[in-house]
């Protein structure tokens, strides 16, 4: 994630937990008061939003002392200690839970990716999200995403042309074939079609489709699928995607297909549990 974007995310998300101060704190904490804390997993998962917690912190007090002892990515055990922050103790209480709960849904986003991806070993699959995210935090989930070892599909609808069956509704009488001839002819990018059945399989696999979904399709009508793709010698990827998860995701991975979307990496993640402890300073 960019800096830029990380600052915007901190400010609005401080902005809306502090509001217009933090009454109790600045009531009851000097301004002069010092304080150490600790960041701490409270159950195994994989680590995302260090930067993000660096920042609130930062933001709040720009001498604040930030130590992170793991990188975004990386794989924290119960009771690791995450980071230390010392400082300000009004900055690191008034900053405390906008950073946890940073970490923690970001966190639970890429552990729950990374189980899919580990399910998938030892198959040449990626494990792809899909734009079920969380209205203004897609960055944020795709970074996460990202984090746990998965794959991003399109941002946004202007990212790639995807034609979809409910496109189709409104194209009677118009061939596929055309249309994906159209968009390659106008649009220099990628072109995947849904297909849910096998004769819009065969009739997208002589396209100049790049990618073919195959939508709600079981892993025997996928393997299928794979064959007669690998018996015409195309190039076209196949991606499968509907009703996976973890498991049954194992059965999907080894038809062959080259990509799984799943929308459960960021609609039904749980968050990891993170918890700050402060330690008393002499």
């Amino acid at each position: 994630m960019k800096p830029a974007y990380i600052k915007t995310i901190v400010h609005l998300a401080l902005a809306e937990d502090i509001g217009k101060g933090d009454i109790t704190t600045d009531f009851l904490v000097p301004s002069h008061a010092h304080a150490r804390g600790h960041l701490v997993a409270r159950g195994e998962g994989i680590i995302c939003g260090i930067e993000l917690a660096r920042e609130v912190f930062k933001t709040l007090n720009a001498k604040i002392s930030f130590r992170a002892f793991f990188q975004d990515g990386q794989r924290v055990g119960k009771n690791d200690v995450i980071a230390e922050i010392s400082g300000s103790a009004r900055a690191l209480l008034s900053g405390e839970r906008v950073a946890i709960n940073l970490l923690s849904f970001l966190s639970g986003v890429a552990t729950q990716t990374r189980r899919y991806v580990d399910q998938v070993k030892p198959y040449k699959v990626d494990i792809m999200d899909t734009r079920k995210t969380t209205p203004l935090l897609r960055q944020m989930e795709r970074y996460a995403v990202r984090c746990g070892g998965g794959v991003n599909h399109r941002f946004n609808l202007n990212y790639m042309i995807m034609i979809k069956d409910n496109h189709l509704i409104f194209c009677r009488g118009r061939s596929t074939i055309e249309m994906v001839d159209a968009f390659k002819k106008k649009f220099n990018t990628q072109l995947e079609v849904e297909v849910d059945d096998f004769s819009q399989f065969k009739e997208m696999l002589t396209s100049k489709a790049d990618i073919i979904l195959l939508d709600n399709m079981t892993p025997q009508q996928i393997r299928q699928a794979v064959r007669w793709r690998n018996k015409a010698k195309s190039r076209i990827l196949l991606e499968a995607s509907g009703g996976i998860t973890l498991k049954n995701i194992k059965k999907y991975a080894a038809t062959g297909v080259e990509r799984i979307s799943v929308g459960a990496l960021t609609h039904t993640r749980q968050v990891l549990d993170i918890s700050m402890e402060f330690i008393p300073v002499p």
